[in-house]
C-alpha cells in the first residue's frame, strides 16, 4: 500500500511538474511575442521618427533656399502630397512597357517620392536640378531612403539648366515644379519650348501654377513687370490652349495651385478636370 501511495504521489508530482514546464514554456512564448512587438513597434518608431526628421530638414533647406533664392525656388514650403498626387495621375495611368520619366525643378523631393512609387525595372527616371543643396538632398535620398534606393539603379540627378540638358531620347512624362511666374518672359518661352523639345508626341508634360497669381499680378504691377507678366500669361495660355488634356484643382496646398497636363501634340482639348 505505501509502495501504491507512493507511486500515486509521484504520479502527481510527475503531473505537477509536466504543469510547471508548460506553463514555463508558455511564459518564455508569451515573453518572445512581447519582446517581438516591442521589437516592430520601437523599429517603427524609430522609422517614423527619422522620417520626420528627414522632412523637418527638408523643409528647413527649402525655406533657406527660399530666402536666398526667390526666384528660382517659387515658394515658402514644399509641394503636398496632394499637389505630388495631381502632377503625378498621368504617370500612375502607365501601361506595363518601360517609361522615361524626368523631373525638372524637383526641389527637395515632395514630387519625385510620389514619381519613385510608380517606377518598375526597365524604365529611365531623370531629374534636373540647377540649387547645389537640393541636388545633395536629392542624392542622399537614392543612397539612404528605402523607397528611393529601390530606383537608384536607374535614376540620375542632372546638376545645370534644362535648357541645357540633352538627353539622347525624349521622355513620355515630364513633370516641372519650376516657378515659371518668376522668371523673365523670354526665359520662360525657352524653358516651355525645351519641355516640349524632350516630351515626345504622345507623351504628357504635368506642371503647377499657384492660382490667381498672373491675373492678380496683372492688375496690380505696372510698367515692365506688367509687361513681363503679361507675356507669360500669353505664352502659358497660347500653350494651354493648344495642348491641354486635363487641369486639376489643388486647394490643399500653400497657396493652392491649379495643375497643367499638356500633351506632346498640339491641338489637344481638355478632357477633364479634378479638384483636390
Amino acid at each position: 500500500m505505501w509502495l501504491c501511495h507512493r507511486a500515486g504521489l509521484c504520479e502527481d508530482l510527475t503531473a505537477a511538474q509536466i504543469g510547471f514546464e508548460r506553463k514555463q514554456v508558455g511564459f518564455v512564448y508569451a515573453s518572445d511575442c512581447v519582446a517581438s512587438h516591442i521589437r516592430q513597434y520601437s523599429r517603427r518608431t524609430f522609422l517614423s521618427r527619422l522620417n520626420m526628421l528627414t522632412a523637418l530638414r527638408n523643409n528647413f533647406a527649402f525655406f533657406r533656399q527660399f530666402r536666398q533664392q526667390f526666384e528660382t525656388t517659387g515658394s515658402i514650403t514644399p509641394s503636398s502630397r496632394f499637389l505630388a498626387k495631381s502632377m503625378t495621375r498621368f504617370l500612375a495611368k502607365r501601361a506595363d512597357d518601360p517609361v522615361r520619366v524626368l523631373e525638372i525643378g524637383p526641389g527637395t523631393g515632395p514630387v519625385t517620392h510620389r514619381i519613385v512609387s510608380h517606377l518598375r525595372d526597365g524604365d529611365k527616371f531623370d531629374l534636373v536640378e540647377l540649387n547645389d543643396e537640393f541636388v545633395d538632398i536629392l542624392n542622399g535620398q537614392f543612397q539612404n531612403n528605402a523607397k528611393w534606393k529601390l530606383v537608384s539603379k536607374y535614376s540620375e540627378v542632372h546638376k545645370l539648366p534644362v535648357q541645357e540638358f540633352n538627353p539622347p531620347e525624349k521622355y513620355d512624362f515630364v513633370i516641372s515644379g519650376l516657378p515659371l511666374n518668376n522668371f523673365p518672359a523670354e526665359l520662360v518661352e525657352q524653358i516651355t519650348d525645351k519641355y516640349f523639345e524632350l516630351l515626345k508626341p504622345d507623351g504628357i508634360l504635368s506642371y503647377f501654377e499657384y492660382m490667381y497669381v498672373r491675373p492678380i499680378r496683372k492688375i496690380v504691377t505696372r510698367g515692365q513687370e506688367k509687361t513681363r507678366i503679361t507675356r507669360i500669361d500669353d505664352i502659358m495660355a497660347g500653350h494651354c490652349e493648344q495642348r491641354r488634356v486635363a487641369q486639376d484643382n489643388v486647394l490643399l496646398n500653400v497657396p493652392p495651385a491649379w495643375v497643367q497636363h499638356l500633351s506632346g501634340h498640339r491641338d489637344s482639348s481638355v478632357s477633364d478636370s479634378v479638384g483636390a
